[in-house]
C-alpha cells in the first residue's frame, strides 16, 4: 500500500520514542517534524531526518506532503494544536491525555467530524498484543464476571524534574499524566461506573502529587485506582473474576509487563505468552492509524470518539471530587 506520510508536531522525549518505532513500521515514512524553534527541529532531524524541518508548528500543520500529525506538546496544549491541524485537514494522532478537559475533547472531536477528518487518541495500551490478549481471554470466560480491578501508576520522577509536571497551567499532577492509564483500564474492562468517590494529596503548586480512585458498580464490582508523583511503584494491575484472575505485573501499560493467569486454584499460576514490540510499543499505534486512513476511515473502530469522550468525561468527574483544578478551569 502508498506509505502514509507522518509529521510530528513537538519534539521532545515521547516524540522521539514515537518517531524511533515510525521506522518499524513498513507503510509509514517521516515526512515533516514541527517545534516552536528550528533548532529544536534541526536538532531532532539530526536523529530522526525528515525531508521537511519546520519552526512553527502552523508551517507544519500547512504541509500539504503530510497526511497525518501526531501531537506530542504537553496536554494543556492538545486543544490548540489538533484545532490548528484540523483546520489544515491532517489527519490527527493525538497523546493522552486527549484534552484537559470534557469540553475541550468535545470540541476536538466534533471539528473532526465537521472537516470529515481522521481523529484518534494514542492510547498505546488499547493495541498492545498483552492487553489484547487479556481480553481475549475474558471475553472467552477464563475471568468469569469481572468483581475487581485493582490498577496503580506511580514513579518519582529524576531530577532534572520536567516543570510540565508540576505546572496547573499545562493540567500538571499524576492524574493526566499516568493516573489515566488505570482509569482508562477500568473503563474498557468494566464500563462506567455507577459512582465515583476520589481523593488527592496536592503538591506545593496545587496539583495533585497523588490521587486515589473508588469506581463503584451496581452489580457490586469495585474498582480500586492509585497514581503518584512520590514514589516508584510496580505500576500493576489485576482484574479479579467469578472464574480466575489475570494479573499485570510491573509497568501494566506498556509492552514489557507480563501477563500472568490465575485459575480458581490460588497457588497454580500460569504465564501467557505474548508477541513482544519491537520497538518502544508504539509501533502498534502507528499500524492501526495506517490501516484507518488506508480505508478511508474518520475514526478508530478500536479507540472510538466514545471512548475517548467517555474517559474524559470521568476524568472531570474525578477532578471534580478530588478538588484537583486547573488553570484553564
Amino acid at each position: 500500500m502508498k506509505k502514509v506520510r507522518w509529521g510530528i508536531l513537538g519534539c521532545g522525549r515521547i516524540a522521539r520514542k514515537f518517531a524511533a518505532d515510525l521506522k518499524l513500521v513498513a507503510d509509514a515514512e517521516l515526512i515533516a517534524l514541527g517545534a516552536r524553534a528550528l533548532s529544536a527541529a534541526q536538532n531532532f532531524a539530526s536523529d530522526f531526518p525528515a525531508k521537511h524541518i519546520h519552526g512553527s508548528y502552523e508551517a507544519l500543520a500547512s504541509n500539504p506532503e503530510v497526511d497525518v500529525i501526531y501531537i506530542a506538546t504537553p496536554h494543556a496544549l492538545h486543544h490548540q494544536h489538533t484545532m490548528l491541524c484540523l483546520q489544515h485537514k491532517k489527519a490527527v494522532l493525538c497523546e493522552k491525555a486527549f484534552a484537559i478537559n470534557f469540553k475541550q475533547a468535545n470540541e476536538m472531536i466534533a471539528f473532526a467530524k465537521a472537516q470529515n477528518t481522521f481523529i484518534m487518541e494514542a492510547f498505546w495500551t488499547r493495541l498492545l498484543p498483552h492487553y489484547i490478549k487479556a481480553k481475549q481471554l475474558i471475553a472467552e470466560g477464563k475471568v468469569g464476571t469481572i468483581k475487581y480491578f485493582y490498577g496503580e501508576f506511580g514513579f518519582k520522577p529524576a531530577d532534572p524534574v520536567a516543570p510540565r509536571l508540576y505546572d496547573p497551567a499545562l493540567g500538571g499532577g499524576a492524574l493526566l499524566d499516568i493516573g489515566v492509564y488505570p482509569v482508562f483500564i477500568a473503563l474498557d474492562l468494566m464500563g462506567k461506573p455507577d459512582s465515583i468517590d476520589a481523593t488527592m494529596t496536592p503538591a506545593s503548586t496545587g496539583v495533585d502529587e497523588q490521587c486515589a480512585i473508588r469506581f463503584q458498580y451496581k452489580n457490586g464490582a469495585i474498582a480500586n485506582l492509585f497514581c503518584t508523583l512520590a514514589s516508584n511503584l510496580a505500576s500493576g494491575g489485576d482484574i479479579s473474576g467469578t472464574n480466575g484472575r489475570i494479573r499485570f505485573t510491573h509497568r501494566m501499560h506498556g509492552p514489557s509487563t507480563q501477563l500472568e493467569y490465575y485459575p480458581g486454584i490460588v497457588d497454580t499460576r500460569e504465564v501467557i505468552p505474548v508477541e513482544r514490540a519491537q520497538g518502544n510499543g508504539y509501533e502498534y499505534e502507528i499500524h492501526h492509524v495506517n490501516e484507518c486512513l488506508q480505508n478511508n476511515l474518520k475514526e478508530s473502530p478500536v479507540l472510538t470518539h466514545e471512548v475517548t469522550l467517555l474517559l474524559m468525561q470521568t476524568l472531570d468527574v474525578i477532578r471534580a471530587t478530588a478538588g484537583i483544578r486547573y488553570v484553564v478551569d
